[in-house]
């Protein structure tokens, strides 16, 4: 079989030199306003971070309408049943709904779905477990990070007598469900200039507009009612582990939890998984929301229950959120192992070509872990950078799959294109451009890849994909140090705002292999030496080369230094 894996082509952003010159002149570092400009920020107020530039809830469709909904319902003592997501920003959303709402003195449980039961969503079959809720009846359910494709299940909550406000940031279908209020930025007829809040954004926004709504009924004074910003931790940490796009908004409800994080002003939950990661929140950053908090969070939807991740969000007892804490840890160490054994098999099964790769990557075991099929086709896309699907057997005759995609192929449409092409194939689909689910019938499998195959090719016209690195150029030789990379490393970077990757040409005076398995260098540039490391790289690099890499500190023994994190090198 043609090997796939191909390097990647490195290219340099575009810089707005005028908007450069904008930021400079505002009182921007010079390395920070070339960076911002090539990531399209154009003046000082696009990376404003005070509460105040946060854009204001009335501008998102429904959302004042949905506070004074769930006012009407507190002040008639209704019931609140939040209904949840069984990933990190479910979780997260789930948090900031039931504290804020606690808060605000109003009745209020929540219901995560069981990834392995009852499927994704406010489906009938949730509609059922929230009638036979402990605490009672619902009167009203409240849906967080989904409810945008829960058309039946609305049906089904208000045929048995409670009502439904949505909450969601998921694109919806072509048909609505017929909810009390849809508050989501991608709704239709919404003209919220983030269309880019992840489920937690959303459902924290309701809340700012419900405060609001009942310091104008006097519930509360012009300016009383809980502080809401105290859930920017919770805010920030489902915002960056969703892996929406960072925009200006987005960052500033990121930043304001950092901010949070670093000065330990946070729930106890997360400062417990801050503990167990072995992460100090004091230097906290969206990675450590991304790699090491975000990814236990999940680890409790993939294997077992979310309902204990949320718990772990919601205790006030230090030593229950550090129990919990350890729960996760244990679970996420699991999932690694699951993880890894199933990605050994699925680029095995690719290598000795059973499944057919066009322009996409199928594979399919029957046994494989449900909670861990996303996981594997973000590792088939990452090495052979083709949108890939992995599915496994959910009941009999039903396959579970879950895919992410590239850049060059949206991955939603893709599947909406197939299903409207083999009509009854795919049973129920949803997600984004970059990552999505869906229900197969496992009878039709083999038809399915290759009508995703023609669909992939139909939408983009192309058969074949090239990775890229994109780079911000050379590092100018006065910024290479332990300053400037700790500013960079206290900046908010991410999905849509990438972190700084530069390029420049070394001399290499030293390598060799750490653990067999890293490539550690000693880099020459002018007179300048540095240390870099190329993780999970063992191939020697010659005497001159062509590095991208990140600017890092190294903190050992007490000393700091800057250190190079090389992303790809090549011949110079």
């Amino acid at each position: 079989m043609e090997k796939l894996v191909v390097a990647p082509k490195l290219m340099t952003r575009h810089v707005d030199h005028d908007a450069v010159t904008r930021l400079t002149q505002g009182g921007t570092h010079p390395l920070l306003a070339r960076l911002w400009a090539a990531r399209g920020v154009a003046q000082v107020d696009d990376v404003k971070r005070q509460w105040s530039a946060l854009i204001p809830p009335s501008n998102l469709t429904q959302a004042d309408h949905a506070a004074a909904v769930l006012a009407d319902a507190m002040a008639q003592n209704q019931r609140f049943l939040i209904i949840a997501d069984y990933d990190c920003d479910g979780a997260t959303a789930c948090a900031v709904g039931l504290r804020a709402l606690r808060a605000m003195g109003a009745n209020v449980d929540f219901l995560v779905p069981n990834r392995f039961e009852t499927g994704y969503g406010l489906s009938p079959e949730v509609v059922q477990l929230a009638l036979a809720h402990p605490a009672g009846k619902p009167d009203i359910l409240i849906t967080v990070d989904n409810g945008i494709a829960s058309v039946d299940g609305v049906a089904a909550a208000r045929q048995a007598g409670m009502e439904v406000v949505v909450t969601d940031h998921h694109l919806p279908g072509d048909t609505l469900p017929d909810a009390l209020a849809i508050v989501n930025p991608n709704h239709p007829q919404c003209g919220f200039p983030s269309k880019n809040l992840a489920g937690v954004g959303v459902i924290f926004y309701l809340m700012l507009a419900l405060r609001a709504e009942l310091r104008r009924r006097g519930h509360f004074a012009a300016d009383g009612g809980p502080r809401l910003d105290r859930l920017a931790d919770l805010v920030a940490l489902g915002t960056v582990a969703d892996v929406v796009k960072l925009d200006s908004n987005n960052r500033l409800l990121v930043t304001q939890g950092l901010k949070a994080m670093r000065a330990g002003l946070m729930q106890p939950g997360l400062r417990a998984l801050f503990a167990v990661a072995g992460r100090d929140p004091i230097q906290a950053g969206a990675f450590d929301l991304g790699f090491a908090l975000g990814p236990r969070i999940n680890a409790a939807g993939r294997l077992a229950d979310m309902s204990l991740g949320i718990r772990c969000l919601i205790t006030d007892d230090e030593s229950q959120a550090l129990e919990l804490a350890r729960e996760l840890d244990t679970m996420n160490q699991q999932r690694r192992v699951i993880e890894g054994g199933m990605r050994e098999e699925a680029l095995a099964s690719v290598a000795l070509d059973q499944p057919v790769i066009g322009a996409s990557v199928c594979v399919y075991q029957p046994d494989w872990h449900q909670g861990v099929v996303g996981l594997v086709a973000s590792r088939l896309k990452e090495t052979y950078w083709r949108p890939s699907l992995a599915f496994s057997r959910s009941e009999p005759g039903q396959l579970r799959g879950s895919g992410r995609s590239i850049p060059d192929v949206h991955l939603r449409d893709v599947l909406d294109l197939v299903s409207k092409r083999y009509p009854g194939m795919i049973l129920k689909f949803g997600g984004h451009a970059m990552a999505a689910g869906l229900t197969l019938d496992e009878s039709r499998y083999e038809e399915f890849v290759q009508g995703f195959d023609e669909a992939v090719r139909t939408l983009t016209g192309r058969d074949s994909f090239e990775p890229l690195i994109e780079t911000d150029g050379s590092l100018e030789s006065g910024y290479a140090n332990v300053e400037v990379a700790q500013m960079l490393a206290s900046e908010v970077w991410g999905a849509g705002f990438p972190a700084p990757v530069f390029r420049d040409v070394f001399r290499v005076a030293h390598q060799r292999l750490l653990k067999d398995k890293h490539l550690k260098l000693s880099l020459q540039r002018g007179e300048q030496r540095f240390d870099a490391i190329w993780f999970n790289h063992a191939d020697s690099l010659p005497e001159f080369a062509e590095v991208a890499y990140r600017l890092d500190v190294n903190a050992w023994n007490g000393m700091l230094k800057a250190q190079l994190i090389v992303e790809h090198a090549q011949p110079a």
